[in-house]
């Protein structure tokens, strides 16, 4: 590895030896890597102190060569190898920083606002209170207060006329407001009027 930029007369020769790196040449690869991984090396060691990203860019900096030599258009080779290397070293940090949130995340995803507040209905003093209501009431109530659905979709789901839909659910919150009134007296827990 030289850790030199090339001089003029060496430039010349990268522009061939892209060329034959484009027709698939692999010996064409080899000298080029030998004669500018060294400066790129030291290069991106002053940008990145980590000597395993610093080696895995310089790799994907040649392999990057390999596949896109034909797209070199004549200028100096040394600034577009350094243009890759710099690219590579970018989303490699990138890579890093992604992967130090996700080492960094908590153990399982966190529940959502809905799914806090429907826990608590659940398991709260309206679960409790739902549970004191009878079956059909509380199917009603689950579908259009907490699946959120209308009174059209409810009578579909449950099989009922809309009538009845409405019905229900007027005596299901009256019912509830009774229930939740024996769990905590002295307080109205749904507010307003049934």
């Amino acid at each position: 590895m030289r850790l030199m930029r090339p001089s003029g007369g060496e430039r010349d020769d990268d522009a061939a030896l892209l060329r034959a790196v484009a027709r698939g040449d692999t010996e064409a690869l080899g000298a080029l890597y030998d004669r500018h991984a060294g400066w790129l090396h030291t290069r991106l060691t002053r940008r990145c102190t980590d000597p395993e990203t610093v080696r895995e860019v310089l790799q994907d900096t040649f392999v990057t060569v390999w596949r896109s030599a034909g797209t070199h258009r004549g200028g100096e080779a040394g600034g577009w190898l350094w243009v890759i290397a710099a690219r590579r070293l970018v989303d490699a940090q990138r890579a890093g920083a992604r992967a130090d949130r996700v080492v960094h995340a908590p153990a399982g995803p966190m529940p959502s606002a809905e799914e806090r507040v429907l826990a608590g209905l659940e398991y709260g003093d309206v679960g409790t209170a739902l549970d004191r209501i009878s079956p059909e009431l509380r199917e009603v109530l689950r579908a259009t207060v907490i699946d959120g659905l209308t009174t059209r979709e409810t009578a579909r789901l449950l099989g009922i006329p809309e009538g009845t839909v409405k019905t229900r659910a007027l005596r299901a919150r009256r019912e509830l407001r009774a229930a939740l009134a024996q769990l905590a007296p002295g307080t109205d827990a749904l507010g307003g009027t049934a």
